[in-house]
């Protein structure tokens, strides 16, 4: 590993870079603060690696500069000024080191074979016994809920509840009540009393989903809540003190939210006392073998992993993953289930679940899919089965979800704006029109 420190040139005190994040900004939260109206509230980051000190600029205002150089990420390994705002930071490299890899292949449910992941079980054994708030970043499907699970039950709360909130489907209109509770009558249509998630959750943990949805409106009000331990439904006159280990998720770049202004700095800093950052799944394919492994053995079946052969695990780790382990699990489920005792479980086959269809445009019935290629250019039949299966997908996906969106992007694991692109282009909208919140 191959370090560094820094320092504001006109400053004596020297910041170690090591393996933890060291973030860079104008907010006290950070932990090297620059009193520079030029610089970003959270402006950017370095940690050490491999290569060097990774020098990542976090979406500031202004911008990170190396010399007459504007960077987004850079790989420091020889002295030199950053320049952050109008002030000037020194860095200079460490010589290389040599650090242990933590031998710890499983966390809770999550298991893993690639350093990676590896050293983030070892975090997260330290940082689960304890009441810090967490806040796990990710792409969709990377296992942000399994880590928050896996946090609570390796703490003193895990036989109280784990509350989950999923704040990319709360109707701004509705996110204080959903959130805080709200008394009989409150408002219109508030015909009974709902009680906060936060007391639902007294004593254990609140896990907050896709906290970067949540309205702006409505994150003071969290911030103080969380601050003060305390809160007040909608309708209510009386706050109720709460017991709550908060831990968020998010598949958003907060600190570049916060940048720009859509997200309020001082309630970042109070949900990431740590951070953790899941990486894709096509980034640490290693990973494939054990995950499936681990799938079936929760489907009931450890041993049918034996079924699976070589050549499917290969195939398996050729995918691109834009799922990501949510993607998998369903491939090994829909695999494990239509397999007879026996037989090879071919789990690659089901990825993306294409079955034989009748093709658009090249008549019907169920045997016509392949005969209907025959004699086409290879484009031409390629765009016309997939333009049929994403249409039969997302209709029967819109059916299965009743048009909500982001039970439609959970199912699919796919963004939800990605799923509203195949939505419209299909004209499924019409017949199911999406809604974030029904």
């Amino acid at each position: 590993m191959r370090g560094g420190r820094v320092r504001p040139v006109k400053a004596t005190t020297w910041t170690e870079i090591g393996t933890d994040p060291v973030v860079v900004g104008r907010n006290a939260a950070c932990q090297i603060v620059l009193d520079d109206g030029k610089v970003s509230a959270v402006h950017a980051e370095l940690v050490a690696t491999e290569q060097g000190v990774r020098l990542r600029d976090l979406g500031s205002r202004n911008g990170s500069w190396v010399g007459a150089v504007r960077i987004g990420e850079v790989c420091l390994t020889t002295a030199c000024k950053v320049r952050l705002g109008e002030t000037e930071i020194a860095f200079e490299p460490a010589r290389p080191e040599r650090i242990a890899v933590p031998q710890i292949p499983a966390f809770g449910p999550l298991v893993a074979q690639s350093l990676v992941m590896r050293a983030i079980f070892d975090r997260l054994s330290k940082v689960g016994p304890t009441d810090l708030t967490v806040l796990v970043g990710g792409e969709t499907g990377t296992g942000k809920e399994l880590v928050a699970l896996a946090l609570h039950m390796a703490s003193s709360r895990a036989k109280k509840p784990f509350v989950v909130v999923d704040c990319g489907a709360i109707p701004p209109t509705l996110a204080e009540a959903t959130l805080f509770g709200h008394e009989r009558g409150a408002f219109t249509g508030a015909i009974d009393r709902r009680l906060s998630p936060f007391q639902e959750a007294d004593g254990g943990t609140i896990f907050l989903d896709e906290l970067g949805e949540l309205p702006a409106e409505v994150q003071p009000k969290l911030l103080r809540a969380l601050a003060e331990r305390r809160i007040k439904s909608v309708g209510g006159s009386a706050y109720k003190d709460v017991d709550v280990r908060v831990i968020a998720a998010t598949r958003r770049d907060l600190v570049r939210a916060v940048n720009a202004g859509t997200f309020r700095s001082d309630l970042y800093f109070r949900v990431a006392q740590v951070k953790v950052e899941l990486p894709p799944l096509r980034s640490r394919l290693e990973d494939v073998p054990v995950l499936v492994r681990r799938m079936l053995k929760d489907l009931g079946d450890e041993s049918a992993y034996e079924r699976i052969s070589n050549t499917t695990l290969e195939r398996l780790m050729r995918h691109d993953w834009p799922g990501n382990v949510r993607e998998l699990r369903n491939a090994v489920a829909v695999a494990f289930a239509l397999c007879n005792e026996g037989e090879e479980i071919d789990v690659a086959s089901h990825l993306g679940a294409m079955t034989e269809a009748p093709i658009a445009g090249v008549g019907g019935g169920a045997g016509a899919s392949i005969g209907a290629l025959k004699g086409r250019q290879f484009q031409d039949a390629k765009r016309d089965v997939l333009a049929r299966f994403e249409r039969d997908y997302f209709a029967a996906l819109a059916e299965e979800a009743k048009g909500n969106v982001s039970e439609m992007a959970r199912r699919a694991g796919m963004e939800r704006a990605h799923v509203r692109a195949y939505l419209r282009r299909h004209g499924i909208g019409s017949k199911h029109e999406p809604n974030d919140h029904d």
